[in-house]
Order: structure tokens, then C-alpha cells, then sequence
């Protein structure tokens, strides 16, 4: 089966060397990855990623970086035994006319229960276009503002 290939490109108002920097130690991420609960680094190459799955299931695995370069570019993918086969990249480039930098992340991935696994999470509201969409939004955020704005907790209107 093929895998599923998700891709999304947001400008972020900060120089490239930030953002590669903040996004590489990936101990950072579950700030703004709303489903990943840790990332726990082995070493400069290996680390071990939790996040939550459909129907509060736990999806955990080990990756490892295939391809690193200051300021440019982090490429990634899990090792052998990980309940979800996956791999991706980010990589950072300066935006046109000095306007912050270009961060393009792809992923791709073997659902659990391939295709049909997939589409049942995308019933759930696991869509993970909109997923990925959702946590680039997020860290732009993170990085142009330091904090991430949320309406949780908030009343919903006039009762």
C-alpha cells in the first residue's frame, strides 16, 4: 500500500536559524503539536516519539534523522518496529522580500490499518492535512508571539 503524503508551507516572521534551532530539539514540538505527548532525544541522530491515536490509544516509535543541515533542513524516519511507519522533513528557506522564512513540512506515513485505518481517524476529525495545517499555525504562533492563542475555557457566546 502507498503511503499517505501530507505537505503544508506557512511563512513564519523569523529569521531561519530560530526556527531551525527551536524545531531541532525536538523535545519542543508537543508545545504545539496538539496530539504528540513527548519526544524523548537519545542522541543527535535518534529519538523516542509519543502521541496520541484514535479511540485514546497511545502510537509510540523510535526515529532517527536521515539528513540534517543547519538552518536548512531536517529529514527524518522511524525505525523498524514502530507502530506507524513514517518519515518527513522540514525545511526552512528566507521568504521573498526579507518577509521571515518559508517552513515546508512533509510527512508520509502507513496508517495502522492502512487506508481503511485512515479514513476511519479522519471520522474521528483525525484529517491529517488539517492536523499538520493546525500545529504550522500553532508554531508560528509560538514563534512570532511566544505563546500560542486558544479559545479553551472561553464561554461560547451569550446564553
Amino acid at each position: 500500500m502507498k503511503p499517505i503524503k501530507v505537505e503544508k508551507t506557512l511563512t513564519i516572521n523569523k529569521p531561519a536559524a530560530e526556527l531551525y534551532h527551536f524545531w531541532h530539539d525536538f523535545e519542543n514540538l508537543p508545545r504545539f503539536m496538539k496530539h504528540l505527548k513527548a519526544v524523548n532525544v537519545f542522541d543527535g541522530k535518534r529519538s523516542h516519539w509519543t502521541t496520541s491515536g484514535p479511540l485514546d490509544s497511545t502510537v509510540e516509535w523510535d526515529a532517527e534523522i536521515t539528513d540534517d543541515r543547519e538552518n536548512e533542513l531536517i529529514s527524518w524516519r522511524s525505525i523498524q518496529d514502530a507502530d506507524v511507519d513514517n518519515s518527513g522533513s522540514i525545511s526552512f528557506k528566507p521568504a521573498s522580500r526579507d518577509s521571515g522564512t518559508e517552513v515546508k513540512v512533509i510527512t508520509a506515513y502507513n496508517p495502522p490499518g492502512g487506508a481503511i485505518g485512515d479514513a476511519i481517524a479522519k471520522l474521528f476529525g483525525e484529517s491529517p492535512e488539517q492536523q499538520l495545517g493546525d500545529d504550522l499555525r500553532r508554531f508560528k504562533m509560538l514563534m512570532e508571539t511566544g505563546e500560542i492563542a486558544t479559545t479553551e475555557g472561553q464561554a461560547k457566546g451569550h446564553n
